[in-house]
């Protein structure tokens, strides 16, 4: 058969590689898939109606599409075996065929034919298969290419520009390096910051949530700026102490998003030190506020907090309500990591925060429950005697719990020996196998007792007969 020509073909696999962002290479191999699909659909089209067609899923595994970028054309090529009688015209080629022109061919020798059916035999459905394969190859090139370019990135922050908005999302081009091609991210509403102002071409920071596997319309990453992980970034990269390992950031307890208008976005960062002479918190503040003014300025305006870890539990809790006064901590529950905070009246809403944010902020940053309490009202009595009752409450329901534990453990005991019972009763395949290869050698003694035993009882018959 004669190439198929396609005009332009060159170009357009420069025009698909350019806009895709793939490879040449990557998109020829797609371009020969979807022929070769498009062929396999033309060849089924001659048995629409029939009730049984010879192909199965292995029937084309033998066809392959050569591309010819020289004469930009497509041919369809099969490899078949070459037999005394053929069974099957696409898998096999008779030898006397062969011999004709190939004096030196062998049955089993293996030879490439050119199958390709005129252009004009191909089929407006068999193209339209072409069409919709390429297309589908296209984007499982490129989520494959993504996923394998930003699944092991060291550096998780990206430099993001704003392409254009969709619904509440907003789609940004990001890239994993100089001089690699900007790929589309996905910003969705949840974690966008209220102050950001988004606007075409715009660049931001932010940090790259998830990869998606699955395949999705639209972008394949999904990017954050509400994520406490770029708050650690921009601190990485603003203060030398943290680079060089003598500062540490422990916890950071982050609300980008709070769930009213009247309240700002808020950050809480517990900071400590390798070296005693090192101050974490001012070596992060910087001269001046100079340091933590980048931080926030790269936030738009986001309240940030740094407070001194400890590993005192008391000291800990005092400074996470940063900026408040605080007049005593009292552990009331250290089991349930339950404590009280007594703070003077005019402290009382500052240590609180408007609409509980800074206390708040403050039990995730310590992981532990703070009740603010009015130093001036505190009943001590009172409080303990309702602090007794919910521990005999967390108690009674970590006393539930463990049971439930322990009875789930004793069911699976229970059923995994049932499984055991019944699988002794009705071995599966594997266990007969198994069992049939050990019980091998014995079985065949026995058979050999048998044919002994035979043999003896028919001698004495005979004996018996002469008698």
């Amino acid at each position: 058969m004669a190439l198929v020509i396609l005009p332009g073909l060159n170009n357009l696999i420069e025009d698909i590689s350019e806009e895709k962002k793939l490879p040449p290479n990557i998109v020829e191999l797609a371009l020969r898939e979807a022929l070769l699909k498009g062929y396999e659909k033309y060849r089924k089209t001659f048995y629409i109606g029939v009730n049984q067609d010879p192909f199965d899923e292995e029937y084309f595994s033998n066809f392959d599409v050569g591309l010819d970028l020289d004469e930009e054309g497509y041919r369809i090529l099969s490899s078949k075996i070459i037999v005394e009688e053929v069974e099957s015209e696409d898998h096999q080629i008779s030898l006397v065929e062969v011999k004709q022109v190939a004096d030196d061919a062998q049955i089993g020798d293996t030879v490439v034919l050119d199958v390709t059916p005129e252009k004009e035999d191909f089929g407006r459905m068999a193209a339209s298969t072409t069409k919709q394969v390429l297309a589908q190859k296209l984007r499982d090139q490129q989520r494959k290419m993504i996923q394998e370019e930003f699944a092991d990135l060291e550096d998780p922050v990206l430099t993001a520009r704003v392409i254009r908005f969709e619904r509440q999302s907003v789609i940004m081009g990001v890239s994993s390096g100089i001089g690699r091609p900007e790929v589309e991210a996905e910003l969705p509403k949840r974690d966008q910051l209220p102050n950001d102002n988004y606007r075409a071409n715009a660049t931001f920071k932010v940090f790259l949530k998830e990869v998606s596997e699955i395949a999705r319309k639209g972008p394949q990453l999904f990017v954050s700026r509400a994520n406490a992980g770029l708050v650690v970034y921009l601190f990485e990269n603003e203060v030398p102490e943290i680079q060089e390992g003598t500062v540490k950031i422990v916890a950071v307890s982050r609300e980008a998003n709070p769930p009213s208008r009247a309240v700002g976005p808020r950050t809480k960062v517990a900071v400590d030190s390798v070296e005693e002479e090192v101050d974490p918190v001012g070596a992060c503040i910087g001269a001046r506020g100079a340091r933590i003014q980048q931080v926030v300025n790269e936030l738009r305006g986001e309240k940030i907090d740094v407070i001194k870890w400890s590993s005192n539990p008391i000291q800990y809790i005092l400074n996470s309500l940063s900026p408040a006064k605080v007049d005593q901590v009292r552990i009331v529950d250290p089991a349930g990591q339950h404590a009280h905070v007594l703070v003077p009246p005019d402290q009382l809403s500052l240590a609180i925060g408007r609409e509980g944010q800074n206390v708040r902020l403050a039990a995730r940053l310590t992981g532990w429950k703070i009740d603010v309490k009015n130093s001036h009202e505190y009943d001590q009595e009172a409080e303990d005697a309702v602090v007794s009752e919910l521990i005999i409450q967390r108690e009674e329901e970590e006393n539930l719990q463990r049971e439930a534990e322990i009875r789930l453990e004793a069911e699976q005991a229970e059923r995994a020996a049932e499984d055991a019972r019944l699988r002794e009763l009705y071995p599966l395949p594997e266990d007969e196998e198994e069992y049939g290869e050990e019980q091998y050698e014995g079985e065949e003694f026995t058979d050999n007792d048998q044919l002994e035993t035979v043999q003896d009882t028919e001698i004495s018959a005979k004996e018996e007969k002469k008698r």
